[in-house]
């Protein structure tokens, strides 16, 4: 029998959405001069004087920041867990994912599961990051991982003295409803939540 000469397509399954797409070295600006500005115990501001890859040169005032992880947690029946805060810079409590700051010496994982610790007393058999981006990229040099949590087990909460924490977990179609009314209005859940439902969600 006469082979077919043309390439066989892969089928693309929902496991495809978890591979990192391979990347190629981004270009670099050329740093003329940078001085801090200011130095806090969250976030730092730095200003640069640059030489952008398209040949333009300007000066940058720049949030730095170690980065966050975001969890989306599963739990067994397959609803996923929200918690509710206060938050001072929107002026009102807003349901959110997990997440918290990267701290010295962790990797996203370990950063996963300490917040998933502190604001919710679960534990997770399996953290596995399946999406990555840059929230504010104009002037904010914050990177974030998402991170989906499975095989969760309750446990007692451990916030910060500052945190005072509902969780609650809602089924897809609740997250849906709430998206569309305008109710979830944290960004980075927003995103988390939408690309597990069109990629992952089995």
């Amino acid at each position: 029998m006469k082979k077919s000469s043309g390439s066989v397509r892969r089928k693309k399954n929902k496991r495809d959405a978890l591979k990192p797409a391979p990347t190629e070295e981004p270009p670099k600006a050329k740093v003329l001069s940078s001085r801090v500005i200011y130095e806090g115990a969250v976030f730092g501001i730095r200003r640069d004087e640059v030489i952008e890859p398209s040949g333009v040169r300007a000066t940058r005032e720049m949030i730095t920041h170690p980065g966050s992880v975001v969890v989306l947690p599963v739990l067994p029946d397959g609803r996923i867990l929200l918690i509710q805060q206060y938050r001072y810079a929107a002026r009102q409590y807003l349901w959110e994912l997990v997440a918290g700051r990267v701290d010295p010496g962790e990797n996203p994982r370990q950063a996963a599961a300490r917040e998933l610790i502190e604001e919710t007393g679960y534990r997770a058999k399996r953290f596995r990051i399946f999406l990555e981006f840059f929230p504010t990229p104009g002037f904010l040099e914050e990177k974030m991982f998402l991170l989906l949590a499975e095989e969760l087990t309750p446990g007692k909460a451990q916030p910060e003295e500052d945190e005072k924490i509902i969780p609650r977990a809602y089924n897809h179609r609740q997250l849906e409803e709430m998206i569309r009314k305008g109710k979830l209005r944290d960004a980075k859940t927003i995103a988390g939540i939408l690309y597990y439902l069109r990629f992952l969600a089995r």
